[in-house]
């Protein structure tokens, strides 16, 4: 009894704890136990609240943990967990006693390896194509000359200068920025709002909607260009109804982006040159067309004139037209004088017979002479010559009339089209730029001139000094002479007594003398 009072005294002294007491202390062994924690997982569920804060969960094939990356931490992270990623999370265990659970508050999370994010990669771009979102079939082929372009990528890096650099040598064009950040988190959200917003503007309104879009960056890692892999951007390009080059990383570099535009430039310069022509190429080309036109027209005039003339020879001539009415005219009289000399003969049935066919025969032949006649007169040579005359003539005003006509309306296209495409401010900026670029290039050709002339100086100079040093003048100075005789070099004493002239030369000047006379 007394024991069992004893227990019972000693379950009555321990202390009673509220659950929050509990659940506080609980939280405190575990933060001091663990502190700052790395963990390498898979990621499960992801949930993405309006709040900005990231809930995720953390597994592997034993167990399952909780994880919150906050808002703060959200929107620096370059590459945001998905589901299915294997990832290394670095943050402090912690408790949230309102569930009587524990949980991991992520500081920084990063895939494990590249392996990990080219899996999320191919996962992701399997599912976009099977949505159809890469289909050929919906490409469309891009404006052959864009009055406004659109680009979407940094003011500030050097990719937007190429650009406009090489618009502005090939066909100047208006070019409308849209400011994007092209790396980290804020990549994917920003240029997905850059390509809806360029297609909700209106044709011909304060700013006017582009003819072609540009999405531009310049090369990068795998994490750099991951923004451009992102499902919003890939769907934006996708679905917009503005023709799209996509020029983003180098040509090596590859996004998901790259599969959903209706165009893919290896480079920013090269997305440049897809998007317009060279101008100088479309003024030769129109040249060329008018040269061509102009050929045509006038071997048709000729064509046309040699044919006239063809048909002219195959005409017959005005005064052969009536040789075979004659011809028929004096058989039918003849068939008539023989039917009258039958009329004649004795008979009296032969003569009634005569009688009827006789003004019946001349009636017929009087009445088809006047026909000829008034079927000659319309014949009449010189008539046939007038009309034949008025008609070349009338072809001939025509065809004159034709080709000034002509002429002017090629000139008068041409004039337009020029002017239209030819701005005279566009000309003289570039003419100045070259001439700015001459006279860089003649300062440099001069400088390059100067220098190559001082260094032939100076090459000379010492050729000089050395040709002195190694000659006999040189030696004159030691009180050394040259004795000559006749352009020849003495050089003993005997040669020189057996000379009637020796020319001595000092340093100073030469000296004749005579050696029988010494």
């Amino acid at each position: 009894m007394d024991l069992f009072d004893d227990e019972g005294d000693a379950k009555g002294n321990s202390p009673e704890y509220t659950v929050g007491e509990l659940s506080g202390a609980i939280k405190r062994v575990i933060e001091n136990e663990f502190g700052h924690v790395r963990v390498r997982a898979e990621v499960g569920r992801v949930s993405l609240p309006r709040s900005g804060h990231v809930y995720l969960d953390l597994k592997d094939d034993k167990a399952v943990m909780a994880g919150i990356i906050w808002k703060g931490v959200a929107g620096k992270l370059d590459t945001m967990p998905e589901e299915g990623m294997e990832v290394i999370a670095t943050g402090r265990i912690t408790t949230f006693p309102g569930q009587s659970k524990y949980q991991i508050i992520i500081e920084d999370i990063k895939p494990a390896g590249m392996g990990a994010l080219m899996a999320v990669l191919e996962k992701r771009k399997a599912a976009l194509a099977a949505g159809g979102l890469f289909d050929p079939a919906r490409k469309r082929p891009l404006p052959y000359l864009p009055e406004i372009i659109g680009v979407v990528t940094s003011p500030s890096g050097a990719v937007i200068r190429d650009i406009l650099h090489r618009l502005r040598d090939r066909f100047p064009r208006k070019v409308l920025i849209w400011p994007v950040a092209v790396q980290g988190a804020k990549c994917g959200p920003e240029v997905t709002r850059a390509i809806e917003g360029f297609n909700r503007l209106t044709p011909g309104g304060a700013l006017p909607r582009p003819d072609l879009l540009i999405v531009a960056r310049g090369g990068g890692s795998v994490e750099d260009l991951w923004g451009f892999n992102e499902e919003s951007v890939v769907r934006a390009a996708a679905a917009s109804g503005i023709p799209l080059i996509s020029a983003v990383g180098h040509e090596t570099d590859t996004t998901l982006i790259d599969y959903a535009s209706d165009k893919r430039a290896p480079t920013p310069t090269a997305a440049a040159e897809l998007a317009v022509p060279v101008r100088h190429e479309l003024i030769a080309y129109l040249d060329q067309q008018h040269a061509r036109m102009s050929r045509a027209l006038s071997q048709g005039l000729v064509q046309r004139a040699q044919r006239l003339r063809d048909m002219a020879r195959a005409l017959p001539r005005p005064d052969s037209l009536l040789d075979s009415p004659r011809q028929r005219l004096d058989r039918a009289g003849d068939r008539l004088m023989r039917a009258k000399s039958l009329t004649e003969q004795p008979g009296l049935r032969l003569e009634r017979a005569a009688a009827r066919l006789d003004p019946a025969l001349i009636a017929g032949v009087q009445k088809r002479k006047l026909r000829l006649y008034e079927l000659g007169g319309g014949l009449n040579p010189r008539l046939l010559q007038s009309r034949f005359n008025d008609d070349r003539r009338r072809l001939n005003d025509t065809g004159a009339r034709l080709a000034p006509a002509l002429g002017r309306i090629v000139t008068a296209k041409r004039s337009a089209a020029n002017a239209h495409r030819l701005r005279p401010d566009l000309l003289a900026r570039d003419i100045s730029d070259k001439r700015s670029q001459l006279s860089r290039t003649t300062g440099s050709l001069a400088k390059a001139a100067n220098r190559q002339i001082s260094q032939w100086h100076q090459k000379i100079t010492a050729a000089e000094r050395l040709r002195l040093t190694l000659g006999y003048e040189a030696t004159l100075e030691r009180g050394f002479a040259v004795v000559r005789s006749r352009e020849r070099v003495i050089t003993s004493s005997t040669a020189a007594s057996a000379q009637p002239e020796l020319e001595i030369q000092f340093p100073d000047g030469k000296l004749t003398v005579h050696p029988d006379k010494t």
